[in-house]
């Protein structure tokens, strides 16, 4: 796979192209694994841009900018949700696992208080579980 060099933020559309297979791996510059750990794939295919973005929340979330998290963590729901009919027929029991896994994410975030340790753990459950099923951990 080839790596790019991002100038600007990927969009849900790109986001659901990548889940489809265009094959895009970000560099690890912005806080994803390198190309040659993405070549373990889960059954749905490369999950680096959802992990991307979980990772991006997390540390925005430590930065104590809950309201910027809970921007943020949009992009992963409109990106996931974009890329549910490509991904989920691959593996439906492993989309299910990562989709409760960001609905945990989103709640923590969405709730009328967020809480900061709450959100946090959330996110670190999300990142594990994408780990789990793409067979990183």
């Amino acid at each position: 796979m080839k790596s790019l060099k991002l100038t600007r933020p990927l969009t849900a559309a790109m986001f659901a192209l990548v889940a489809l297979g265009a094959g895009y791996v970000a560099p690890a510059s912005v806080g994803m694994i390198s190309s040659a750990q993405a070549a373990t794939q889960s059954n749905l295919g490369d999950l680096t841009p959802f992990r991307a973005i979980a990772v991006d929340v997390a540390s925005i979330v430590d930065k104590g900018d809950l309201v910027g998290a809970k921007k943020r963590i949009k992009d992963l729901e409109l990106s996931w949700d974009a890329a549910e009919a490509g991904l989920k027929p691959r593996a439906a029991a492993d989309w299910h696992v990562v989709d409760k896994a960001i609905d945990r994410a989103l709640d923590a975030l969405r709730a009328s208080t967020p809480n900061a340790a709450t959100s946090k753990q959330s996110l670190t459950d999300l990142i594990k579980t994408i780990d789990q099923v793409s067979g990183k951990n």
